[in-house]
């Protein structure tokens, strides 16, 4: 019995191995076929069409012309709470900023997102109030389940794929880059949303791009599900998810501003 698994075993390497061996073998494309001459005339390498919308990167308020503003100081009609869909309750400052209400949940955009580009400030706050993952935590997450951690980890050690900047429990920001605790810094993000089959399965996972003042921190890290405190990333499928902030529930004092996306085709 057992020659005969082995024997079987063999047969199966050898298939393998074939397979591999013509795997590697390389590939005539189309353009080693249909060999075309090479240009003459600059003209035959020319577009004019289609033409690129043009885009005020300095609008009103300095947010681009095309962005859609979710949070201006003004008010937070545009952010309800995640977990009953009631208006939005976190502290509006004299500043034009909001802060976290301790223990009053998660806030999340009215509407929903898929691709975006997305540019939101915040600022830890200027009291140390703890240490490790409860020293000014919160989240952003995209599509209410993909989080980018907002933490202040200066002089504040803890797990670096849950330190600030990184997409939680999955990837390590490429540098630490924030500013002095209680000063406000950027993240700018590139988010590509996943896609699923008619059957639910995913065929292209989530990408992001993170800068954390200006710096690069996340370079089209592809997201492998959702991004939970305990367990593995989940994959289920979804379609477009509002933008949602975290309330950690430990005092965390920390504040947002000027927030707006620009939607991605």
């Amino acid at each position: 019995m057992r020659k005969t698994v082995l024997i079987v075993l063999a047969g199966v390497c050898v298939f393998a191995c074939v397979d591999d061996k013509e795997n590697k073998t390389p590939v005539k494309t189309k353009e080693k076929v249909d060999l075309k001459k090479e240009p003459t005339d600059p003209k035959d390498t020319e577009f004019y069409e289609p033409v690129p919308p043009t885009v005020n990167p300095t609008g009103q308020d300095g947010v681009p012309s095309d962005a859609i503003v979710l949070f201006d100081g003004k008010n937070l009609d545009n952010w309800v709470h995640t977990k009953d869909g009631s208006p939005a309750q976190w502290i509006l400052n004299d500043d034009g900023s909001m802060t976290v209400k301790d223990k009053s949940g998660d806030i999340q955009t009215k509407q929903k997102f898929d691709c975006i580009q997305l540019h939101i400030e915040w600022r830890s706050s200027p009291e140390k109030r703890a240490s490790g993952q409860n020293r000014s935590n919160s989240g952003v997450f995209l599509q209410e389940r993909y989080e980018v951690q907002v933490l202040d980890n200066n002089d504040n050690d803890t797990y670096v794929n849950g330190q600030v900047g990184s997409i939680y429990k999955q990837s390590i920001p490429l540098a630490k880059a924030s500013l002095p605790t209680g000063e406000w810094n950027t993240y700018d993000i590139i988010y590509h949303a996943p896609e699923f089959n008619p059957e639910g399965e995913k065929t292209k996972s989530a990408t992001i791009t993170v800068l954390h003042n200006g710096i690069l921190i996340q370079d089209h890290y592809e997201i492998k599900g959702t991004t939970p405190y305990i367990g593995w990333p989940k994959n289920n499928p979804h379609g477009k998810g509002a933008l949602r902030l975290q309330d950690h529930g430990d005092n965390s004092g920390v504040s947002y501003r000027n927030i707006w996306v620009r939607e991605l085709d």
